[in-house]
């Protein structure tokens, strides 16, 4: 364990709609650390590709899209998403993106082309990083490492208040179904599936605020039981 947080690697990973990207920005305020999304990042191509035609089959022009894109995640909050100079941290929310993003993000060179940069990022600063394979993949050297899930049920649902939030007409049981589907394309991937860490602790957030979340991990962090 660190002695100075602010050199402090964190990976909160975890399935789709877990609440990860909420608890890691809260954590990293707390601590004063860089939070890092990953996954605007495989949004952030997903919504190139959608928006050029391209087949989700074709890995190799994925490949190409992503080592062609600039993605800049801009602090704050909320934190901004700039694909090419052009700021798409709604765009990239859309329930268009979260049904390919999966697609995408399971593409061996694409992955290889997005993990060197966060990567690049983890280096230079203390970091909070969440996504799929944190742990496990991008920085297996972490010193704090967390695994966040929670029912598909509940997710769904966490899920579905955002977007009405926004205006979206959603169908809960179609939503729920669709996150089980991302459980199952993420699990059992080739390349860097969805597992915790062995090293990580497990929360599951079903029935916990994200108050509660946050306070369990600042609380694993600075007390050292990692």
């Amino acid at each position: 364990m660190c002695n100075k947080l602010d050199k402090l690697s964190v990976a909160i990973d975890g399935p789709a709609g877990a609440g990860k990207s909420t608890v890691a920005k809260q954590v990293a305020n707390r601590l004063n650390l860089v939070y890092i999304d990953t996954g605007a990042m495989y949004r952030a191509v997903t919504l190139k590709a959608l928006r050029g035609g391209v087949d989700l089959d074709r890995q190799e022009e994925l490949t190409g899209l992503a080592r062609q894109s600039r993605i800049d995640l801009v602090g704050g909050t909320p934190q901004k998403v700039f694909l090419d100079g052009e700021d798409v941290t709604e765009e990239i929310r859309t329930p268009e993106v979260s049904r390919s993003v999966s697609l995408v993000a399971m593409v061996p060179g694409v992955r290889e082309v997005l993990v060197e940069q966060q990567r690049r990022l983890a280096q230079e600063t203390g970091v909070v990083m969440d996504g799929r394979d944190i742990g496990t993949v991008v920085l297996p050297q972490a010193q704090a490492k967390f695994f966040l899930t929670a029912s598909a049920e509940e997710r769904a649902c966490r899920r579905a208040k955002e977007l009405m939030d926004k205006g979206y007409t959603i169908d809960i049981t179609g939503l729920t179904e669709e996150i089980r589907e991302r459980d199952q394309l993420d699990s059992n991937r080739a390349v860097s599936p969805l597992v915790p860490a062995e090293d990580a602790i497990i929360i599951d957030s079903s029935g916990m605020t994200v108050e509660e979340v946050v306070h369990r991990i600042v609380t694993e962090i600075k007390q050292g039981k990692l």
